[in-house]
């Protein structure tokens, strides 16, 4: 593993600027309403709250949601300027918060110069290359070519990985904010590009910036392989994710614990980007059919393995459903108000429970690398010991209407939830209320 050591101790405040900053998204009105700078009001409460890095969404000029770059080395202009980047990253630092910068490489979109040039000029352009282009016959300039594009959406072009231009472009963005002060990056859609691109890139990068973190977004597949293969440092769990909802909804707690035991191979390979929310997922308290079950999946994201992070908004139960139309991301992506202290109030209970469970994980340092064994498993109860070297914590979940008593073997003291600890060592055993939890310590 080349994962900087920095990383051990890392937990994200993951933030969409364009959205919590108020900016139009339907690209109509490109004036900034909030700044860059203005996100600094809020860097005390992600402090407070336990994070140590802010993971920003796409903060580089677009057409409109961010994820269409048309610049990679300008800030777009609803987020104002380079000054006010400058003075994020300042404020940042100064707080002991790493910046991560949310990279769109597999593709930019229409309105990008360098496709501008190819529809205007044609074959002859100097930067044909960096797509991958099928020109129709008796090619003049004004033809348009037949062109890759993400997934189906036609204003998102599809670079061409194999074009060493293309490797020194994203080399080049990639060390340009490094150098500016920013200190990992977030590959987006990093699996719809091949793996051999972002080794080459990435080593080049680290030449200059050996201490970067580099986390890539993939859905599906052989994590490790990708992480082994590609260079970076992480990838997005959405195993863990969608088992985390899905089995407390369907109270299938088999579910989880399937894939908590493929979640110990990966940990024992990398550190795996854990979560609960982001940018491009239904809210996790519109996910959850019962809010009371919220609980349940903070102490698991915040018990095993990995690097965890927080979707702004989510510590405060934010509300949001996805929709698959033209804004449907516009409700998981809301504006924050000018500074925490005009957040509602009902929300508060929740940033609470967050900071309780994210500082037993300071406590508990070791839990960035801990593996889960399996002490206790009905559809649902689950218990749990989390543990690395000679560190452990037992972790009991219960999603029943009705009291229950479960084993704990181990448990020996409460350190987070409620129960009812009944002996202590390998026979101890707890009892919980409906819907309860509880973390307890072994020694």
């Amino acid at each position: 593993m080349t994962t900087p050591s920095w990383v051990a101790d890392s937990l994200w405040w993951q933030v969409y600027p364009l959205g919590a900053l108020g900016a139009d998204t339907t690209g109509q009105d490109r004036g900034a309403r909030h700044t860059l700078r203005d996100l600094a009001a809020w860097l005390d409460y992600a402090v407070e709250l336990g994070t140590n890095g802010i993971a920003l969404g796409p903060i580089f000029r677009s057409m409109t949601h961010g994820y269409d770059t048309t610049d990679y080395f300008t800030i777009d202009e609803r987020l104002g300027t380079l000054s006010d980047f400058d003075a994020l990253i300042e404020e940042c630092h100064r707080r002991g918060l790493r910046v991560m910068l949310d990279g769109v490489f597999n593709h930019v979109g229409k309105e990008h110069p360098a496709f501008q040039e190819v529809l205007t000029q044609g074959s002859p352009a100097s930067r044909c290359d960096w797509f991958d282009l099928t020109w129709p016959t008796g090619d003049q300039p004004g033809a348009v070519p037949a062109y890759r594009s993400f997934e189906g959406h036609d204003s998102l072009i599809t670079l061409n990985h194999d074009e060493p231009a293309v490797r020194d472009l994203v080399v080049d963005v990639m060390c340009h904010w490094l150098d500016r002060g920013a200190d990992a990056w977030r590959l987006d859609a990093a699996y719809a590009v091949p793996v051999g691109f972002w080794s080459l890139v990435l080593s080049r990068v680290r030449e200059r910036h050996p201490d970067v973190y580099v986390m890539g977004e993939v859905l599906h597949g052989d994590y490790s392989e990708f992480v082994t293969s590609s260079g970076v440092d992480a990838v997005t769990q959405y195993e863990l994710w969608k088992a985390i909802w899905s089995s407390v909804n369907d109270r299938n707690l088999f579910e989880l614990d399937h894939a908590l035991g493929r979640h110990n191979t990966l940990v024992e390979s990398f550190l795996p980007w854990t979560f609960v929310g982001n940018h491009d997922v239904t809210r996790l308290a519109t996910q959850l059919t019962q809010p009371e079950h919220l609980a349940h999946a903070l102490v698991v994201l915040t018990t095993v393995g990995g690097t965890p992070a927080v979707y702004y908004g989510d510590e405060q139960a934010f509300e949001g459903l996805k929709e698959e139309r033209f804004g449907g991301d516009d409700a998981i992506r809301p504006a924050l108000p000018d500074r925490p202290e005009e957040l509602a109030p009902d929300g508060w209970p929740v940033y609470r429970l967050h900071q309780e469970l994210i500082a037993l994980r300071r406590r508990h340092r070791w839990l960035t690398y801990a593996t889960v064994e399996q002490l206790h498993l009905t559809n649902e109860q689950l218990v749990y010991r989390s543990a690395y070297d000679d560190n452990s914590l037992v972790v009991a979940l219960s999603l029943a209407d009705d009291e229950v008593t479960v084993p704990t073997p181990g448990g020996t003291r409460l350190l987070a939830g409620s129960a009812d600890l009944a002996g202590a060592g390998e026979g101890a055993s707890a009892h919980l209320q409906p819907h309860g939890w509880a973390i307890f310590g072994t020694n």
